[in-house]
């Protein structure tokens, strides 16, 4: 099989349509907002000050962004109701759809889902908080998962952050072989890079403005399997230069 059969899928696969959710189908990350929305000011910045020192430790690279989400669900999470979390993600979703939503992207999800595609948001915020914003768009969610236990959520993670390579080995467990599917794929950051690197319609900051989006440049999966050449595929999306500073969103 060549290169080019690779990247073009199946001649008569189906469609499935991947999005990021924060920063892509989003202006803004969703997690932190949703906390300060649930807890309100006060609690919110006492847990806050809690997690400086892991901030501290994280900024000066003696902790990776995983280590640092599990800091922030362990400090604000620890002990809470399941269903009290679902209450809040749906008033969330109530209150900051507007504000929060790109309407374009949000009019993206609807003509892939009238296309007949298998569509799904993929994100690393917890899949407990996004779920509303998946219902409301009519769409499947892989997210990442909260551990619960008797009810209440213990502050750990059950599995890993759903970024990086994460969220194809995600995908796969849900869809099965990607290979099987003629795969389109939205991201913003640093961590959809596995996904978008997996997909024969890649498609980087597509809703944002212009200026913003840059250039990146995506080494397919098919090429690291295929050749020992690192043959890449561009994204329009952000310069190398820049990349350092692309895990500000998802989580």
């Amino acid at each position: 099989m060549t290169q080019e059969m690779i990247e073009a899928g199946p001649a008569s696969g189906q469609v499935l349509s991947v999005f990021d959710f924060d920063g892509t189908l989003t202006r803004r990350d969703s997690f932190v907002p949703f906390l300060l929305f649930a807890f309100g000011k006060r609690k919110f910045a006492s847990r806050v000050i809690r997690m400086l020192p892991a901030c501290i430790r994280y900024l000066g690279k003696g902790m990776s962004r995983d280590e640092l989400k599990a800091v922030l669900v362990a400090t604000f999470l620890t002990g809470v109701e399941e269903a009290w979390v679902k209450r809040k993600a749906a008033e969330f979703r109530r209150a900051f759809w507007v504000r929060l939503m790109r309407p374009a992207g949000v009019q993206s999800v609807a003509a892939e889902v009238a296309s007949g595609a298998l569509v799904t948001i993929c994100s690393a915020s917890p899949r407990i908080v996004l779920t509303p914003f998946a219902q409301e768009l009519g769409i499947s969610l892989i997210g990442t998962e909260l551990e619960v236990v008797e009810g209440k959520l213990t502050g750990a993670l059950s599995g890993s952050n759903c970024r990086c390579e994460a969220k194809v080995l995600r995908l796969e467990a849900v869809y099965g072989p990607l290979a099987q599917y003629k795969l389109r794929a939205w991201g913003d950051t640093r961590g959809d890079q596995e996904l978008l690197a997996a997909a024969q319609e890649p498609h980087w900051r597509h809703f944002h403005p212009r200026w913003q989006r840059g250039r990146m440049k995506i080494e397919k999966i098919g090429a690291r399997v295929n050749s020992t050449d690192a043959a890449t595929n561009s994204v329009t999306g952000v310069s190398s230069g820049t990349q350092q500073h692309d895990d500000q969103q998802g989580a």
